[in-house]
């Protein structure tokens, strides 16, 4: 759980350094860089598919997921992937803004809150390869993953898991490319002593890389792997 003196600090550096809106400007809301009313219009969807975070007209598991169960059992994002989460992202991932995963992680949290994510023992965020680690400097999923975990009280683990080959880019594959593209990716680097895990990524979309790591960690035997998202972007 978040303690006193992580509420004192967020207290003290908001009196310091009162927080602007990233979005709008005007003053932030909740010791965040976002305001109450461009937090409130956040893109969301009503209803989502249970299995992959695919938005759905109603509630339930979508089509290709009954035909075709993929390997995490839920899938949770927070919002989809559009304006103004999209720019914030990119500037977190490409534009070395690793303060805005304290903004994300932030909402994330929220979000899990709010949905009542059924809550796991542990929280691994997708790794980046060593090559990507050493070229971006910072893995923005990890760095999500531990605001997250601090403001749920969730402990997070970013070296159980380690993605042992380098793949190419997803954009602009298919959803069987990128499939075979990230199959064995991932390895589990020692013995989790805990049943219940979510794998954390800040986009989701067509489930290929969470899924791989979820195949990895069920071959560890993890008994239960969910995958919690920021963004869930279109197939």
């Amino acid at each position: 759980m978040r303690t006193q003196v992580d509420e004192r600090l967020d207290a003290l550096l908001a009196w310091l350094l009162p927080p602007q809106c990233l979005v709008c400007g005007a003053a932030g809301s909740e010791r965040l860089p976002l305001c109450g009313g461009c937090r409130a219009e956040l893109p969301q969807s009503a209803f989502a598919c249970e299995r992959c975070a695919q938005p759905l007209p109603v509630a339930g598991v979508c089509g290709r997921c009954l035909r075709h169960p993929p390997p995490q059992d839920r899938a949770h994002a927070a919002f989809l992937y559009a304006a103004p989460l999209n720019r914030l992202v990119q500037q977190l991932k490409f534009g070395r803004r690793l303060g805005l995963a304290r903004l994300t992680g932030a909402l994330l949290a929220k979000a899990a809150q709010t949905g009542q994510w059924e809550r796991p023992e542990l929280l691994i965020p997708v790794p980046l390869h060593d090559t990507r680690l050493r070229q971006r400097g910072y893995d923005q999923a990890q760095a999500i993953a531990r605001e997250t975990g601090r403001r749920l009280g969730i402990r997070v683990d970013a070296h159980a898991c380690r993605r042992v080959r380098a793949t190419a880019p997803q954009t602009g594959l298919t959803l069987m490319d990128r499939r075979r593209n990230v199959r064995g990716a991932f390895a589990v680097q020692k013995p989790l002593a805990v049943s219940h895990v979510a794998v954390v990524d800040d986009v989701m979309t067509t489930g290929a890389t969470a899924g791989a790591l979820a195949t990895a960690l069920k071959r560890a035997g993890v008994a239960r792997v969910d995958v919690w998202a920021l963004c869930r972007a279109g197939r």
